[in-house]
């Protein structure tokens, strides 16, 4: 029975729907079975629980004065900026005082990695997922030149790649979701980078065609750029043309949405959002398809996922399907264009046989992405 310190910016239990908070809860219910796990996270207090071999410990993120300074001190150190807006003074003087107690320590992202000292020799596992570095770069180049955020986020991608290389060089072992993000870093050694999916416990064929479906859905959180960019893009410069088609069809959204995003996304006809749903099941019905048309996209998208374990045939840019290794390119479908798109969606929804067809596809595919397979292999990695 080893004893693990697990380290994330965000609380797993806290039923927040958000890809690293799902796997993250995950991990830990799972090293929980055999191991004494103590969970240092951020939160909005400062408090302690413990159950049979499982303590949490959150820690309160630094005052906003605070924050505004670490993003000043991260810019003259040439560090990622919004580190500041994860970082706790708290959690780091905890960890640098305790970690001696543990024989492993877990970092759940690289925003967790900050926490450790430059001086601590333990076995350490991290759980990158994805690049940032890339996803930022990305999103520098889908901004408008117009945006003040395309230069931000243009030097957060140069920082973050730098603080990338220092993760990847100081873990024992790093978890990425791609296999053709790990053979972009030619420079660290391969046997030290793991490639582990994220996964998915249930599958229900929830789909039925019917050319009076009238749903297309995107599940994500909206406060997140590239889903708020693929939402905008698609509200502007597809949706109206279907719905010239169509008069009844809609799209609806699922995840959280600042108000200001919402109040300006809900002035289209026929779009709806639900905020953070718990249980999707009941507003799967009469669904046309899933949506999944980011341009900037690293890692694994969860939506697509999501939408595979209902059966839901999925659209997907060719970005997204790029970095799904155990999905085979000719069983899933992504467009090349705007027309491209209107098109296939057109198809899912007068089409039975197509519909069905990839329905039974993503129903396949996706067996391959059961939690109980993924932790296999995180079992052997711990």
């Amino acid at each position: 029975m080893k004893k693990i310190l697990f380290i994330s910016v965000r609380d797993p239990f806290s039923e927040r729907y958000s890809g690293d908070v799902i796997r993250s809860k995950k991990f830990v219910q799972y090293l929980s079975k055999k191991n004494n796990v103590e969970i240092a996270c951020l939160d909005s207090t400062n408090k302690v629980t413990t159950s049979k071999r499982l303590t949490i410990r959150t820690f309160k993120r630094d005052n906003p004065l605070k924050c505004v300074m670490n993003i000043i001190t991260s810019l003259i150190k040439l560090k990622p900026l919004h580190f500041s807006f994860f970082h706790s003074a708290e959690i780091k003087e905890f960890i640098n005082d305790n970690y001696q107690n543990f024989d492993v320590i877990f970092c759940q992202s690289i925003r967790s990695f900050q926490f450790l000292s430059d001086k601590i020799y333990k076995k350490i596992i991290l759980d990158m997922g994805d690049l940032y570095s890339k996803n930022y770069y990305q999103t520098a180049k889908e901004l408008s030149f117009l945006n003040p955020l395309k230069v931000i986020y243009y030097f957060e991608s140069i920082f973050v790649k730098k603080f990338e290389n220092y993760c990847l060089k100081t873990a024992d072992i790093t978890l990425l979701f791609s296999k053709r993000e790990i053979g972009l870093l030619k420079d660290f050694k391969k046997n030290k980078i793991v490639q582990i999916n994220f996964g998915i416990d249930k599958i229900k064929n929830l789909y039925k065609h019917n050319k009076n479906n009238y749903k297309i859905i995107f599940i994500g959180n909206i406060k997140y750029t590239p889903n708020r960019q693929a939402c905008l893009h698609f509200i502007k410069n597809v949706f109206p043309k279907l719905k010239s088609k169509f008069s009844n069809i809609e799209f609806h959204v699922f995840g959280e949405v600042r108000d200001i995003d919402k109040d300006f996304f809900l002035r289209a006809e026929g779009v709806k959002f639900y905020g953070k749903v718990k249980n999707l099941e009941p507003y799967l019905s009469k669904v046309i398809c899933g949506l999944a048309n980011l341009n900037i996209s690293t890692g694994i998208q969860t939506k697509l996922l999501t939408y595979m374990s209902y059966g839901i045939p999925s659209v997907s840019s060719k970005k997204v399907l790029e970095n799904f290794d155990k999905i085979s390119s000719h069983k899933m479908i992504f467009y090349k264009s705007n027309s491209d798109l209107i098109n296939l969606i057109i198809k899912f929804k007068e089409n039975k046989f197509f519909s069905n067809q990839y329905s039974k596809r993503s129903l396949s595919e996706i067996k391959k992405f059961k939690w109980e397979k993924v932790l296999k292999i995180f079992d052997k990695i711990v």
